[in-house]
């Protein structure tokens, strides 16, 4: 037993602990300590602390397996201040998660910084939420989350934090531990009750305009459900110290039947 999503094994493969588990399937692994997980890998990948993360986005090719998981990173795009490098994640010897990142140059641009989003409350503001009473999952239950208490299904914002380290034992950057919550943006003002319908996200697309810090994760979020079958999440991210950046997750979006 261990406080962290995953231990890293003497094979360079990364075995998924209770804490990943996801809220769809109990075999399953949640997309959002994946994606950090990820990040990890890519921070790793010839490193250049001179150059920052300024997108990702990951496409999620079908239910990911609770099972050990390899990242293989590769540089598409070699540049002295511009770089795209590709991670895949894969388990059971079948990719199960495409990720492609920009990292760009750091320059001093202070003078003309502006245009903020608007600011969250502090998380002491909001009420706590039990996430539980919604979702199952180990990793749903490793979160610690506060709530607007005017929240709406499909619009609202919220805070969450976790004491759940991504690797045990290891040292990962602020980004990696920030972008490892991400994914839980759909799961947090849901429009229906998963119970009834089901509305996975296929990707995640994460923008940032400046690095994150860790600790609490803020989402300004809202939800909307096409007639047709798809969906969009669409979130303000916040951390500390004000606005991020965002994220965008397209959604299947299907009643359940009977059997799930």
């Amino acid at each position: 037993m261990t406080d962290s999503y995953y231990v890293a094994r003497a094979d360079g493969l990364f075995q998924p602990t209770r804490h990943v588990q996801g809220a769809w399937h109990d075999h399953e692994q949640h997309m959002a300590p994946v994606s950090g997980l990820i990040v990890h890998a890519i921070d790793a990948h010839e490193p250049r602390p001179e150059l920052q993360l300024a997108r990702i986005t990951f496409d999620i090719l079908g239910v990911i397996p609770a099972e050990p998981s390899e990242v293989v990173v590769t540089t598409v795009r070699p540049g002295r201040t511009i770089e795209l490098v590709e991670a895949t994640l894969v388990v059971q010897d079948r990719p199960r998660v495409r990720a492609r990142a920009w990292r760009l140059a750091r320059h001093d641009s202070g003078a003309v910084a502006g245009g903020e989003l608007p600011e969250l409350p502090e998380p002491g503001t909001f009420e706590s939420w039990d996430g539980t009473k919604v979702w199952k999952g180990g990793y749903i239950a490793s979160l610690e989350a506060r709530a607007d208490p005017a929240n709406v299904p499909g619009r609202g914002r919220t805070w969450l934090r976790t004491d759940v380290t991504l690797v045990e034992g290891v040292e990962v950057s602020p980004t990696a531990a920030y972008v490892g919550l991400l994914d839980t943006a759909n799961g947090m003002v849901v429009r229906e009750s998963p119970r009834q319908w089901m509305f996975p996200n296929v990707d995640l697309t994460v923008h940032l305009f400046r690095q994150p810090t860790a600790g609490w994760v803020g989402f300004d979020t809202t939800v909307v459900f096409g007639p047709d079958g798809v969906g969009l999440t669409s979130t303000t991210l916040h951390d500390s110290h004000g606005p991020v950046g965002r994220c965008e997750q397209a959604l299947t979006v299907r009643e359940l039947t009977t059997g799930g």
